[in-house]
């Protein structure tokens, strides 16, 4: 391959990868990510109730309240706690988690202390910007002991966008001939000859005007 097609080849390699979006967090374990409360909240709707099964269902999405971009791909919805009417998360006799008395249909797996979590679907942008909903995510929870009234509570992980690197000003190639240059020895010699050749000098008056 000539040099010059490898140098542009590499250039546009180079730039390729540096607009290509950062993904792959979707593997990732949320015990990776970053707890984003205070920078991001989630939006729960009641999609459907089955009285039979005593099985409730919702949509939960994410809004991002910073000024940051969060990438898409990393978020997770983590189901924290569910509470009784009285803002109560756990059996006040046993100390026995809420959570327990629940089964939580179609997870994408638990944390590392045991809480069931959700990933969010991507959009059609890899990042979710200030102010944004993400796609919901569906939630299903079966109330096994058919309590009467209870409220789920979640929690947002996920990671930001890195601000982009600043870009370094490259100082742009000298084209020749495009930036005068001192003229040397050789191109004023070929001059002053061609000036002796047209008799505009004599070999004299150059030898004398060229003594220190």
């Amino acid at each position: 391959m000539p040099l010059t097609a490898a140098i542009v080849l590499g250039e546009i390699l180079g730039v390729c990868a540096l607009v290509t979006p950062t993904t792959g967090f979707a593997a990732s374990s949320p015990d990776q990510l970053t707890d984003l409360t205070g920078k991001a909240s989630v939006v729960v709707t009641l999609k459907g109730r089955d009285n039979f099964t005593s099985e409730y269902r919702y949509d939960v999405s994410v809004r991002n309240h910073s000024s940051d971009l969060l990438i898409a791909d990393s978020l997770v919805i983590v189901l924290d706690k569910i509470t009784n009417l009285a803002g109560e998360d756990h059996e006040g006799l046993t100390g026995e988690s809420f959570l327990t008395r629940f089964e939580v249909l179609g997870q994408d797996g638990e944390t590392s202390d045991g809480k069931p979590f959700f990933r969010v679907p991507v959009g059609a942008t890899p990042d979710l910007g200030s102010l944004a909903d993400s796609l919901p995510a569906s939630v299903r929870l079966r109330n096994k002991d058919y309590l009467a009234v209870f409220t789920p509570s979640f929690k947002v992980l996920g990671q930001k966008r890195p601000p982009p690197e600043p870009k370094q000003t490259q100082a742009a190639p000298v084209q020749p001939g495009a930036t005068p240059t001192t003229p040397s020895r050789n191109s004023i010699d070929k001059l002053i000859q061609l000036l002796i050749k047209k008799g505009v000098v004599t070999e004299e008056e150059w030898r004398k005007a060229n003594q220190p």
